[in-house]
């Protein structure tokens, strides 16, 4: 017990904090739905309910993905958060196409305009406070994406340029931004087909909402599905190939990069290098270079593991040299 307790500390705080509040807003919009019986409030609705569970998953696999490596699984449990991930994604998409359905049904059998003032009221009540609450879960998951993108995170940055670094983040913090920002999005559509259809005769633009937020849904699945996806079969991570490579290079002492990986698992790097050395160099010497440049590898964001392997210089150059040929690495 006290093992699990200390992973769950190590858990992504972003699935943590938005799984509570997700569940929380879904709550109150379940009560919204069941006074006003609103289709879009009954989207919205599940669309807070997938978010909680999918975030609530993601925190445990999160968590877990920080286990120890055991005899059994020696290269540890890094690819088990993406493995969640994948999982937790199959409850948003069912909910998607609910969500969908229910719009469809609506617009193709439109029920008569609500003009109660009570049922607007506790609606918009309701949506603003969730807008608000999504609001400050979106702020702290772009606070966190920043941090681990190694940027700026004062003012609203984490609502801004978040978007630019956020294939710097790792899954969790990135599929927890991704989804509040489809539910700021999606309540704001939400409100605005509330109040067209108060205080116009047009009946389908709940219905039409409902659809909208379900497709909107549907692409958090998509997208989160394909980047999982490929954090299970591992990763490589073409940015961090030009930094971890300027890096090496950056030693004096070093005359070439015969082959250089950096596999993502998870929330974690691996490198994995071969580098070339003068061929006077002893193996004393060549620890001592493998020291220099590991203790600076280790200082860079998600890496874990850094294997560095030594062959003699055979006079070839085989990465780039030059600062913009560095910028984009070639294999």
């Amino acid at each position: 017990m006290k093992n699990l307790l200390t992973l769950l500390k190590q858990g992504s705080r972003a699935s943590f904090t938005a799984a509570i509040v997700n569940l929380v807003i879904a709550i109150a919009k379940f009560f919204a739905y069941i006074l006003t019986a609103n289709v879009a409030m009954f989207a919205e609705m599940m669309h807070s309910l997938g978010d909680a569970i999918n975030q609530f998953f993601v925190f445990i696999g999160s968590s877990l993905s920080k286990k120890a490596p055991t005899k059994r699984f020696p290269y540890g449990f890094g690819r088990l958060v993406n493995l969640v991930c994948l999982f937790a994604v199959v409850f948003v998409g069912i909910l998607s196409y609910e969500t969908i359905r229910e719009g469809i049904n609506h617009i193709i059998e439109p029920l008569p305009g609500d003009t109660d003032v009570t049922n607007l009221v506790i609606n918009i009540t309701v949506l603003a406070i969730a807008f608000f609450l999504e609001l400050f879960v979106l702020y702290k998951a772009g606070t966190e994406l920043l941090e681990q993108a190694n940027q700026p995170e004062g003012g609203i940055r984490p609502i801004t340029t978040a978007y630019i670094h956020m294939n710097r983040a790792k899954p969790a913090t990135k599929l927890v931004f991704l989804e509040d920002t489809v539910a700021i999005l999606g309540g704001l559509l939400a409100i605005f087909a509330i109040l067209l259809g108060f205080f116009t005769s047009i009946d389908i633009g709940e219905g039409i909402a409902s659809i909208l937020i379900g497709l909107m849904m549907f692409y958090i699945v998509y997208k989160i599905f394909m980047e999982n996806a490929a954090g299970v079969l591992g990763e490589h991570d073409p940015y961090m190939e030009g930094q971890v490579s300027k890096i090496i290079l950056n030693n004096p002492k070093v005359k070439d990069i015969k082959n250089l990986i950096i596999l993502k698992e998870g929330d974690s790097l691996h490198i994995e290098a071969v580098v070339e050395v003068a061929k006077d160099k002893t193996i004393e010497q060549a620890s001592d270079i493998r020291e220099e440049i590991e203790e600076i590898l280790y200082k860079q964001s998600h890496v874990t593991d850094v294997n560095l392997e030594f062959a003699e210089d055979d006079g070839n150059r085989a990465w780039p040299e030059t600062q913009n040929e560095l910028d984009q690495p070639k294999r």
